[in-house]
This record gives C-alpha cells, structure tokens and sequence, in this order.
C-alpha cells in the first residue's frame, strides 16, 4: 500500500503541520510580551484558528485549478514567508502586524489538512483509511519538533525573544518545498468540463446521508474534542489547583491520544467497517465524560483526556476515510473544500467559546453540554447504515 507519493506526503505533513503547535505554543506568550491590552493576548493563536475556517473551501478551490503540487508548494512558500512576517512583527514589537502574521499561517495550515485527502488519493480507495492514519500518526513529530525547535531557537536574537522561534518555522515550514519536486501528480488530468460538470450541489450533498454521516462525525468529533481539551488546563489549573506541571502531563498525554491510535485505526477501519469504528469512537468519548463527570483528580482528567484523544482519532480517521468513498471524481475538490469548512469553523467555534465557558459554568456543566452533540452522530450513523442496507437490498434486488 505504501508508495513514494504517501512517503513524500508524510514527509511534507511533518513540516508542514510544524505550524499549529507553535503557534499554540508560542504566540499567546509573544502576545502577552507585546500586546498593549493583556485581555487580547490569545487573540493571534485565535485568528490563526479562524483563518484556517475562513481559508479551507479556498484552499480545496485552488488546488482544483493548479493541482496537489503547485498547491502544496504554493503554501509552503506562502507560509514560510508569513512565519517571516511574524519574526519581524515581533523584533518590531508590532502587535496588529502579529495578528495578521497568525492569521496568514493560519490560512497556510488550511492547505496542511488537503494532505489527508491528497494520501488517501496515493492508494486504493478501499486504503484510504489507512493512508489517513498513516499521515496523522507522522503529526506526533510535527507535535515534537515544532515546540522544541521554536523553544531552542527563541533567543537566536538576544534582545527581541521569540523572533528567531518564528525565522525557524519559516525553515520548517518551507522544508516541504523540497520533497515535493519529486511528487507525481496525475498524467491525466481531466478536463475542466469534466471537472465542472455533474457536481451534486451543497444542499444535494447533506441529502446523503452517508455524506452527512461523514462530514457530521468529522466535525463534531473535532468540535468535542477542541472545547474540552482547551477548557481542560483552565479547569485543573484556576479551577482545582494543580500545578503547571501536572497540567502539562494530561494535555501531552491526550496529544499522544490523539495520534498513536493511527497505528491501527486504519486496519480497524478496513476490518470491522467505518459505521463500528465510529461507534466505538462515540462510545470512548462518552465514557470520558462520565470519568469527568466522576471525578476530578489528576488520574481522571489524565485518563479522560487520552480516551478524548482516542475517541476523535476513531471517530475523524473514521469520518475522513468514509468521506472520500462517497464523492465522484469530479466533485472531490467541491466536498473536500465544503467539508473543511464545516468542520474546521465549528472547531474554532468550540475552541474559541471554551474558555468562556469554563470561567462561565462548571467543568460537568462544559462536559454535559457535549452529550447532544456525541449522541447526534450516533443517530446519524444509525440513519446511514439503515440508508446502506437498503441500497444494497436494492442492487441484490437488481441483481
């Protein structure tokens, strides 16, 4: 199943997704530093959010005029050069010029998710699943390196902290330029009629409801896991008093949660089918909110933050995988780009409102109010599996 496109693609994926973690890691700290109103320190890490929302059809559309490749290196030239902008925002001190700087690496890492689907396009469609986890399972380097290079790196200009942790990700990020000179796109393209012709439209794709299966269970799982993991160092932290440190080692360990399942997930998924794997993934996320709902020592918000993990790794490997079974050819820019948005804009709506949240209501109420939303996909799942039996009986019928 492996081949040279889905190595060069992972490859790419490690630089390339080296962006998330140190923005997260770092520019809430450089806006803290640099900020003039300490309220708006965290607003760089949330634009950088919502410019992957805003960007994601735009980064589908591109690449369905100029190609993987071109897109690809498009946008990792593109975000070199904002991670430059951001480093020199910094050693100037310029605060609205960082924000813009977050946003535009955010619009980059739009581009970063195409990857998923761009592997799950090396292989069969039947392997999808598996390229999927294969190319999320590389995202724990991009976890490693990213906050350890940007660490390393921060004092490379003595007197202006953390410019030179952004000059490193512009190195980073501009990596994957390199390995995809040697990215195969097709030989035979199709022709732009083909490719604007027979497109089901938006409201036509919701009507599937194994389309809506996949796009809902992608995005709610996303959604779930972005509002409790970004509450979760506030609820230990302000809320119960444990240390930083203890703090650090739950959201480490449900980082390794979320991409250490890819080992296997893939196989799951090729063994057992999409519809068991998302049950399952459903299941995991509610009994980590009973453990929340249980109580709340350092081993049940450690645990409940790796079942939180585990869980969206089953249930957007899962939804993802499924996804690509269901497009035609001539539509998959259309339903990548409408998935995208979908899903990442309700992710920044979870991660943005989460903080709020926590300060607002209790860490039960905030798990208690991810039940509906849990119980939501299962029920759709349950439509599109009833909606597949009776489509099979119909081709036997046919038959």
């Amino acid at each position: 199943m492996v081949n040279k496109n889905l190595v060069l693609l992972t490859i790419c994926q490690i630089f390339s997704f080296t962006a998330p973690p140190i923005t997260v890691f770092i520019s809430g700290i450089v806006g803290l530093k640099i900020s003039p109103i300490a309220s708006l320190a965290t607003l760089p890490t949330s634009l950088s959010i919502v410019g992957t929302a805003v960007f994601s059809f735009f980064a589908a559309k591109i690449m369905s005029k100029i190609g993987r490749k071109k897109g690809f290196i498009l946008s990792s030239s593109y975000s070199s050069l904002a991670s430059l902008l951001g480093a020199y925002s910094i050693y100037t001190e310029n605060f609205i010029l960082f924000c813009l700087s977050c946003f535009l690496i955010g619009t980059g890492i739009a581009f970063t998710h195409q990857y998923r689907f761009a592997a799950a396009e090396t292989v069969e469609k039947n392997d999808s699943s598996r390229a999927i986890s294969i190319l999320l399972l590389a995202t724990i380097l991009s976890a490693l390196i990213g906050p350890n290079v940007a660490n390393f790196s921060k004092n490379i200009i003595s007197d202006h902290l953390y410019t030179g942790s952004y000059i490193s990700l512009a190195v980073l990020t501009i990596i994957p330029v390199f390995f995809l000179i040697f990215y195969r796109t097709d030989k035979n393209p199709k022709t732009k009629e083909n490719i604007s012709s027979n497109q089901r439209s938006y409201f036509e794709l919701l009507q599937n409801p194994i389309i809506l299966q996949a796009i809902v269970t992608a995005a709610f799982a996303y959604s779930i896991m972005s509002f409790i993991m970004t509450a979760t160092p506030i609820s230990m932290y302000k809320m119960h008093g444990f240390t930083l440190g203890s703090t650090s080692i739950v959201i480490q360990s449900h980082i390794i949660g979320m991409f250490l399942p890819s080992l296997i997930t893939g196989t799951l998924i090729k063994k057992y089918g999409h519809s068991t794997i998302i049950y399952s993934g459903a299941l995991i996320y509610l009994i980590c909110i009973f453990l929340s709902f249980y109580d709340q020592t350092f081993i049940n918000y450690l645990i409940a933050l790796v079942l939180l993990g585990i869980g969206w790794n089953f249930l957007f490997i899962g939804g993802t995988s499924l996804l690509v079974l269901c497009y035609k050819e001539s539509e998959k820019f259309k339903v990548q780009g409408f998935n995208d948005v979908l899903v990442f804009s309700i992710q920044s709506i979870a991660s943005l409102t989460a903080g709020y949240s926590i300060l607002k209501f209790s860490w039960n109420e905030i798990n208690l109010a991810c039940i509906p939303l849990v119980l939501l996909i299962i029920l759709i799942s349950i439509r599109a599996d009833f909606y597949k039996k009776k489509q099979n009986g119909i081709v036997k019928k046919l038959g």
